[in-house]
Order: structure tokens, then sequence, then C-alpha cells
């Protein structure tokens, strides 16, 4: 049996592109995301590569179906050895009328789908005894913000807290914890068929990143690879940062 690689958000954007790249390297895959159309769609790509591919359609917000899910998916596939709690939402609003509602929202889903997703797989990689590699999906807005991004500023610096402190948690099973932070990454090519699109960039979107280029899925992709193999086998509690230098370049605007 091969080793297994979870995702959830699994369906387009980014989590498609990191699902493919795992099936590409022989992975079993198992992915989650409330999109059914998208989910399948990213299931019949998936079986080009592998397989052993499997689709639930679940809201990672409930703890029931996360349970089910994740229980599933080791009883079918037989383990699990990578989890990329990739899921999440965004609902910007002016903070003086963000409803209360609003925020948990989508704290419940980024900050607390992270929580009872890598709690459940957790249980299972301590079950089987050979560890693993447990890999949120954070922000650069975790880090810096634009105005009226509170809830999802909040949610992703929750995920780079909540990394760390599972990493000193789960360290004696074998289990390693890190968090990605990408910066501007274009996932309009990466949608469901049917909204999908050919993104252009202009040359100024291109020269805020030191690169010279605005991020893609397959860079966040290529890093969690890395972080889920023994190549990274000394590295937990981590965050590292994907955005082609965007965050760290200075900007100043001639008056």
């Amino acid at each position: 049996m091969g080793k297994i690689a979870v995702i959830t958000g699994g369906g387009q954007g980014i989590g498609r592109a990191i699902a493919m790249a795992f099936a590409i390297e022989g992975y079993g895959i198992s992915i989650a995301d409330v999109d059914q159309d998208a989910g399948l769609e990213t299931i019949k790509l998936l079986r080009q590569h592998t397989n052993d591919a499997m689709f639930m359609k679940l809201d990672v917000s409930r703890e029931e179906e996360v349970r089910h899910w994740i229980e599933l998916t080791a009883t079918d596939m037989g383990g699990i050895d990578v989890l990329v709690n990739n899921a999440g939402i965004m609902h910007n609003a002016d903070v003086l009328e963000l409803a209360a509602e609003q925020f948990q929202r989508v704290i419940s889903v980024n900050l607390g789908g992270a929580f009872l997703c890598s709690q459940a797989v957790a249980r299972i990689m301590k079950q089987n005894g050979k560890g693993g590699s447990i890999i949120n999906m954070a922000s650069t807005r975790a880090f810096m913000s634009e105005p009226n991004t509170e809830a999802y500023s909040a949610s992703k610096g929750g995920i780079a807290a909540l990394t760390h402190a599972m990493a000193i948690s789960l360290g004696s099973y074998g289990i390693r914890v890190n968090s990605i932070s990408p910066g501007w990454i274009e996932i309009r090519d990466w949608q469901l068929s049917s909204r999908k699109e050919i993104p252009i960039h202009s040359e100024a979107d291109r020269n805020q990143h030191p690169v010279g280029r605005v991020g893609k899925p397959e860079d966040i992709a290529s890093a969690c690879l890395y972080l889920s193999s023994e190549q990274a086998g000394f590295i937990t509690g981590q965050n590292l940062t994907v955005d082609g230098g965007m965050s760290v370049k200075m900007i100043y605007e001639d008056d």
C-alpha cells in the first residue's frame, strides 16, 4: 500500500493543484470540499495518475462530518500519511459593520476546521505508529493586512499559532506540523471547468514580486511535497512563506 494524502478544499484552486501533485508522486488521494461538482471533476483528473482517489462533500467546521471522512479514508485506504488543511473562506467587510456571526463563521471554517481535521488525522497517525506530516495553510495575511480583512487575517494568524502548538503536542508520535503562508496565488485557471478563466497580469502585478511574476498553485503544491518529504524530516513547527518575495519588498510611492 502506497502513501496516502488527504486534502481539504481539494476540489479546485490551490487544493486541486496540491492533490494533483501528490497523485503524480504516487500517493493515494482523499479530498474533501463543499463544492460537489468541483470535487467530482478533480477526482476524474486524479484518476489519470492514481487508482486510489476518493472525494467526500463536507463542511470542515462540522466535527461529525470530519470524523466520518477521516475514518472512512483510513479504513478504505489503509492509513493516512499526510494531511493538508487547505479549506478556507473569506468574508471581508467594514470592521465597524462586520457581524459577529460572519466573523465566527470564518474562524470556524478556517481555524476550527484545521484543528478538527488535524485532531482526527493525528489519532489515526498515532494508532498506526508511523507518524506523518500535517501542513496547515496560513497566509501572508497572518502577518500583514489590507483594510477590512479582520476575520480572514485572524483565522490565518490562529493557524500559525495552532501549527507550532500542535507540533509540540504531536512530536512524540512522530507527527510533524508545519504551515505555509501563500502570498498572491493566481487560481482562476485552477477552478471548476465551467468557471475557469485564463489569467492576465499587468507589468505592475508582476513587478510587485521580486521574482517577477504572480504565484501559481503549483508553487504551493511543491512546498507541500517538500514539507511532507523525508528531506524535511527535521522541520516542524515552522511557517514557510511562499510569496515570490512580495511581503519583504519595501514599496515607496512617488509624490
